[in-house]
């Protein structure tokens, strides 16, 4: 006879466009041996329906940013009492700190927390963010069985603000490389769909954030194309379209109408990144930056800033350029343009795969998982 699937119930601020949105979808989709039930602090966002589509039952608390709701927590909570999860697994901040407060009223003591940022600055956390990861910083010595960071660098980080180092474990993203694999047709396809046969083409997949520093790759390729070097752009995601003022403005700024392709949030990202011949990321703060990985699973190279893993994801396949240095920046992307085509770039294009596929994999990611919920995590401790 079969053991009954344990259950795992996930509360997350919200299920908008993000990393660790994403991170949770390929989570719950992925793991056959655990029944997954996920509960939105705010509305089901993005990524709701397409869990619900995916037989992932999802509650959503509805609470307004910024609001705290006590008839949206007693709601959560008698959610609780009445499935009796194995596992509660929080994702960022507010889940943490309100999600784990709750699950133990409930007597939940299988309860682990998710960390998936790195920085917190004033100006791009808001002020009450800030208070929030000090305040879990706190909690973290009595309401979590243990701490999950999708980043060394995001543990390491955390660690200095005060959170409990000693039950922190490191699990990195992982990606379903079925679907984020070389596929030059479709690559070719969105080419053809934009004009852009036989031209060199990079591109960033990033929503419009200061965190993401768009500002920051204009400037590199006017630079680049002061010195003779140019390359059609692409700019994909939230926000990254032309009923957006202020990028409309930027792009106006720099003189890069010709070059940019201003695409908005598209459900093709995989034959995006066939598409393009180099990944830019340009952020100035990132976790484990999701879309280095999934560039790179399609045999994409990359150039990244030097921000939370990035560079442990490149390994020795792109380029890392500090945050914020323009001729870093417009350096390494002219250095990756000079090599297309190239033996060496075909080298960096199999090793960029290899990658992933190696150290990265969504297996990996549900395995990592598990072994904290419900075994000896094999993740090494901070």
């Amino acid at each position: 006879m079969s053991r009954p699937r344990r259950i795992v119930a996930h509360i997350i601020t919200g299920l908008n466009d993000g990393g660790a949105e994403a991170a949770l979808f390929r989570l719950c989709t992925a793991d056959h041996e655990a029944r997954h039930l996920v509960v939105s602090l705010m509305g089901p966002g993005k990524y709701g329906p397409l869990l619900e589509q995916a037989g992932v039952p999802v509650l959503s608390l509805d609470m307004p940013q910024g609001k705290i709701r006590l008839a949206a927590l007693w709601r959560l909570r008698k959610f609780l009492v009445d499935t009796r999860p194995d596992a509660v697994q929080t994702w960022m901040y507010h889940a943490d700190f309100l999600g784990g407060i709750v699950a133990r009223t409930a007597g939940i003591r299988n309860l682990y927390w998710g960390i998936h940022n790195t920085t917190l600055t004033r100006g791009e956390s808001t002020s009450t963010t800030i208070l929030i990861s000090r305040l879990c910083a706190i909690l973290s010595r009595f309401v979590p069985r243990a701490i999950i960071c999708c980043a060394k660098k995001s543990a390491e980080v955390h660690a200095d603000l005060g959170y409990r180092a000693s039950i922190m474990h490191v699990v990195n993203n992982g990606y379903d490389l079925s679907q984020f694999r070389p596929d030059g047709r479709a690559g070719q396809a969105v080419r053809s769909e934009l004009g852009l046969d036989g031209e060199a083409l990079i591109g960033f997949v990033a929503r419009f954030d200061s965190q993401k520093d768009h500002r920051n790759l204009f400037r590199a390729l006017r630079l680049l194309k002061s010195r003779g070097q140019t390359a059609s752009c692409l700019l994909v995601s939230t926000g990254m379209d032309n009923s957006n003022d202020a990028l409309a403005a930027m792009v106006d700024e720099f003189g890069l109408s010709g070059q940019l392709r201003l695409l908005g949030r598209r459900d093709d990202v995989p034959a995006i990144m066939n598409a393009l011949d180099v990944h830019i990321l340009a952020s100035l703060a990132e976790a484990f930056p999701n879309v280095l990985a999934e560039a790179m699973a399609c045999g994409t190279p990359c150039v990244s800033t030097d921000v939370g893993d990035a560079a442990i994801i490149l390994g020795d396949t792109g380029w890392i350029v500090p945050p914020g240095d323009i001729e870093a920046m417009a350096h390494a992307i002219g250095r990756a343009l000079a090599e297309l085509g190239s033996s060496t770039w075909q080298r960096r294009q199999h090793n960029a795969r290899r990658r992933i596929e190696s150290r990265f994999s969504i297996k990996q990611m549900v395995e990592g998982y598990r072994a904290v919920w419900f075994g000896e995590a094999r993740e090494t401790h901070l």
